[in-house]
């Protein structure tokens, strides 16, 4: 199993607004878009920005590893010592799974490319 960081995503309650700011301001280009969803190109790793609660400390950013088979990424790494993944979902198009890394922040298994 290889994971690599795929995308961060940013909660915004104005997702227009803080994906301008990064596409126009800090340079990213968008590479895709959904209702309540803004992806740019970061380089390596995209920036998402995604429809929510912003609040610091309440919805801080998640990180997102891309794997092709999300359930199987999942069972490894339960294998492996790490607790409190929950199940995997479809979004339609693709599966994940959330979790928290040992010290609490908001990690994501998906499929989504």
């Amino acid at each position: 199993m290889e994971l690599k960081l795929k995308r961060i995503i940013l909660f915004s309650q104005n997702v227009p607004r803080l994906a301008q700011f990064y596409e126009h301001v800090i340079g990213l280009r968008v590479i895709g878009t959904e209702p309540g969803w803004v992806e740019l190109d970061a380089g390596g790793c995209a920036v998402a920005i995604h429809k929510g609660k912003s609040t610091i400390g309440s919805r801080p950013p998640k990180i997102v590893f891309y794997s092709p088979d999300v359930a199987a990424t999942r069972a490894e790494l339960i294998e492996r010592g790490m607790t409190g993944l929950g199940s995997v979902k479809s979004a339609g198009t693709f599966q994940m799974c959330d979790g928290r890394d040992i010290d609490g922040n908001a990690v994501q298994i998906s499929s989504r490319t």
